[in-house]
């Protein structure tokens, strides 16, 4: 289900971004009355404005409610695993199983030569 999400939250920033660079500027009308630029568009003056303008909208809210879904699925995926519960117990694993090996190896050393004075 994740990665559904996922793909889908990809694609929709793939389509603000393609969406946000093929909307006319309110700085292209200047330089198109100069003859330096084409003032038509694909979609016609008035009507690109009312399809990108709602397109983009569309776009940006399933991007935001993507965003919204990954970062829930998220934290519910990390409260199964906490990471400071991890160390902590990895931590009391390691301070118990410490006295053991202790122990362990006390009682595999071999005895002391003893010192006899002469």
């Amino acid at each position: 289900m994740e990665k559904l999400v996922l793909v889908i939250h990809v694609l929709a920033a793939i389509g603000v971004i393609g969406l946000v660079l093929l909307q006319h500027g309110k700085g292209a009308d200047m330089g198109a009355s100069f003859g330096s630029g084409a003032s038509g568009s694909l979609f016609g003056v008035s009507g690109s404005s009312n399809f990108m303008s709602r397109a983009t909208a569309g776009f940006v809210a399933v991007f935001f409610a993507t965003s919204l879904t990954l970062a829930y699925m998220t934290s519910n995926k990390a409260a199964d695993v906490s990471v400071v519960k991890a160390h902590a117990a990895k931590a009391v694993d390691v301070k118990d199983a410490a006295p053991a090996a202790n122990a362990e190896e006390k009682k595999t050393e071999a005895p002391a030569a003893e010192v006899v004075p002469k």
